[in-house]
């Protein structure tokens, strides 16, 4: 069918949606619906759609669209759950299980038709989190079976108004309702608070007098202090005393109003160093070894295991981005790793982002972007080239979610990508305006061959795990959910480690990187990846410094955007 897609954002379950229809040979296009009523109304007018899907919508469609055709809206709630804070409700009252409804467009809100809803588990992770894994995957079941159903056109959407289904409004989830009480909350409290406004909207506080928004929380064992006192400083993140403990935050954005020129999410550390004038934090240090002890129940946010003759280099960065400071340490931990004694070395988190590559959040606040954007890209090249030059064990890629730009070409770095089945990927840089770097004019073209290297590059489209696994960009899907993935690569990770010819692999690879070098040294690749950057960074007219202003500050990206869209589409 034609199919075409509303959304607010071309965010992750878009993008998810966009490309599961697409595997499934629809002709699918996106509006954006971030300038009004009219630019969809054009869409609809132009491409005649055979059914109109909204994944991702924050006001309502227009009333003479969804009274001219079919569209279904994907509500992250079980039937008969209204309001537009569904997953924020289903962390703040501890509910074990919650649904995705796709229900016909209609006047009122949340109130039409259900043709398809998915059930999924709720575990104690942040609400993005929840929302591109278990809600995603139960999203993306619901908005195929719906599909299959209109398509088949003898199935009835089941009326919300029978008795089986109880109607619960739920109001917008305010600040009153998140404000966290660190006199008396419990820490389980606090961090059920964090985590269900870990990206958006965050929790609003005041730290050094000044308003800020907390984004993400975790526990810390040891550290306590008076509650509310900031304790310590870990990788960027701060911990902060509560009644009976402490928890990492990650994270802060300041208000709008704090006076700061970077009102948007950023380290924490780093945020109120600048609202003291300096640096840094005068604050301790609390540093943890790569290779935690089992009884250590602590936050860090890059960790090292063994597990027999497998190695396992787990890496969590909020939003998937990494600066210049998360690539270095990165690095030191991977080389770290290649000191242990393991043939098979994985790559990844446990859950949610592979990575995003270069931090633009801390790019836009620097007192120089270009030079910050060169000095991340730089140290983002060292790690990709770190893991191209290793030769003497295999190394795999772990995708237990999205991978985009330089994070998906560290990823095409290792020798297996392991991805899985909900993982989207965006091996492509022209939305920000660049040209790209981390080796990619090696790694895609020799995976995906050079053709095929150049259209996903100019399209600049998502990928399914499964498309990307059809053209060679991936060697094996994971068809795991996302809190079961961990183990299934652990058990993979340790059948590969065993394999009767696992030193004559390493040996082919060895091989084939001498004979690589000797047609084309990677030091060529990534001198010519690299002056095309700089040109870009250091031209202050360049798109990329709109672009990159626009999407930190969450702002329409306007003239700058380098793929203008005809009526907002996205094809």
């Amino acid at each position: 069918m034609d199919i075409l897609l509303v959304a607010s954002a071309f965010n992750s379950l878009s993008q998810r949606v966009y490309a599961e229809l697409s595997d499934r040979g629809h002709r699918v296009d996106v509006v954006l619906a971030t300038h009004g009523a009219d630019p969809v109304r054009a869409a609809v007018r132009e491409l005649r759609p055979d059914l109109v899907v909204a994944p991702m919508l924050k006001t309502a469609l227009p009333e003479d669209v969804w009274r001219e055709r079919t569209c279904l809206i994907v509500h992250p709630g079980p039937p008969g759950d209204r309001g537009p804070s569904s997953l924020d409700w289903a962390i703040a009252e501890q509910a074990p299980r919650w649904g995705v409804t796709v229900v016909q467009a209609e006047a009122a809100m949340d109130a039409g038709d259900i043709w398809a809803t998915e059930s999924f588990p709720v575990p104690p992770v942040g609400k993005s989190d929840l929302y591109r894994n278990e809600a995603s995957d139960a999203a993306v079941a619901a908005v195929l079976l719906a599909v299959r159903r209109y398509a088949d056109a003898s199935y009835k959407p089941r009326p919300q108004a029978d008795d089986s289904v109880q109607v619960v409004w739920r109001d917008f989830h305010r600040q009153e309702r998140r404000r966290i009480d660190w006199e008396n909350d419990s820490t389980e409290t606090v961090l059920r608070k964090l985590r269900g406004a870990d990206s958006q909207p965050g929790v609003l506080d005041e730290l050094l007098g000044r308003e800020v928004f907390l984004h993400g929380g975790h526990p810390e064992d040891l550290l306590r202090g008076r509650p509310g006192e900031l304790l310590a400083t870990r990788a960027g993140a701060v911990c902060r005393a509560t009644r009976d403990g402490a928890v990492w935050i990650p994270e802060l954005r300041p208000r709008k109003n704090s006076g700061d020129p970077a009102p948007f999410r950023r380290p924490a550390a780093s945020v109120l160093a600048a609202f003291s004038g300096r640096d840094t934090l005068r604050l301790p240090e609390a540093a943890v070894p790569l290779e935690l002890p089992p009884h250590r129940h602590t936050w860090a946010d890059i960790r090292y295991r063994q597990r027999g003759d497998a190695g396992f280099l787990s890496f969590s960065f909020p939003g998937g981005a990494m600066s210049t400071d998360q690539c270095r340490r990165l690095l030191a931990a991977y080389r770290y790793a290649l000191t242990r004694p393991t043939p098979v070395l994985v790559l990844g988190s446990d859950r949610d982002f592979f990575s995003n590559g270069i931090h633009l959040n801390v790019i836009e606040a620097a007192a120089d972007p270009a030079m910050e954007s060169w000095t991340n890209l730089n140290a983002m090249d060292d790690l990709v080239e770190a893991v191209l030059r290793t030769t003497d064990r295999l190394v795999v890629a772990a995708l237990a979610g999205n991978a985009a730009a330089g994070g998906a070409m560290l990823a095409l770095a290792a020798d297996q990508v392991w991805c899985r089945t909900g993982a989207v990927l965006n091996p492509h840089y022209r939305r920000m305006g660049l040209y790209g770097s981390e080796f990619w004019t090696y790694t895609l073209p020799r995976r995906a061959g050079a053709r095929t290297a150049r259209r996903l590059t100019e399209e600049a489209l998502p990928l399914s795990g499964a498309a990307a696994e059809r053209i060679g960009l991936v060697d094996r899907l994971v068809p795991a959910g996302a809190g079961e993935f961990a183990a299934e690569v652990e058990r993979l990770a340790a059948a590969l480690a065993a394999a009767p010819d696992l030193r004559q692999r390493i040996a082919a690879k060895a091989a084939a990187r001498r004979s690589d070098e000797e047609v084309r040294p990677l030091a060529d690749h990534r001198r010519d990846e690299l002056a095309r950057m700089h040109a870009v960074f250091f031209d202050p007219q360049a798109p990329y410094h709109a672009l990159r202003s626009a999407f930190v500050r969450k702002k329409p990206a306007g003239s700058a955007r380098p793929l203008a869209p005809v009526a907002g589409v996205v094809r």
